[in-house]
């Protein structure tokens, strides 16, 4: 069975111009085309798509892309330097998950700062709070944030 770019489009969750891009950047030299140009996605190009979405989510750029997708077409020579090239990519989206996590937790922090704040009608009461008055999930940011505070 033959997708159009709008319904493999649907498929991923992205805009049918997303995939034309792709394949204008050189993205998709593994998709048929007909006699008349057209694109022809099937089945087996939803993996791979899902791959140069998931490349580009992590912080890949389209030449980093590019350059990955030259490898799988190299075949198994080029298993060891796409493995590798996966493994960074991992480590960096573990490190942004990690950075992202620390900022969802100033921001829950922040949150729970205010609403204690908009309860009492000032932030006084908050700031008055010594460190052990402070719900135990917000000690160890509150001390990070103040170090020289008890």
């Amino acid at each position: 069975m033959f997708y159009t770019v709008g319904e493999m489009a649907q498929l991923l969750g992205i805009a049918a111009s997303t995939l034309r891009y792709y394949d204008q950047e050189g993205l998709l030299p593994f998709v048929e085309r007909s006699q008349g140009g057209i694109r022809m996605f099937t089945e087996d190009d939803l993996e791979p798509l899902m791959l140069i979405g998931c490349l580009k989510k992590s912080g890949l750029s389209i030449k980093e892309i590019r350059a990955f997708i030259h490898l799988v077409q190299l075949g198994d020579a080029s298993l060891e330097e796409r493995l590798e090239l996966l493994r960074r990519r991992r480590e960096a989206v573990r490190q942004q998950i990690a950075d992202l996590q620390e900022t969802l937790s100033l921001l829950e922090y922040k949150c729970w700062y205010y609403e204690t704040a908009c309860q009492a009608g000032t932030e006084d009461v908050v700031r008055s709070l010594l460190c052990s008055e402070v719900p135990p999930q917000w000690r160890t940011l509150l001390e990070k944030l103040h170090p020289d505070s008890e």
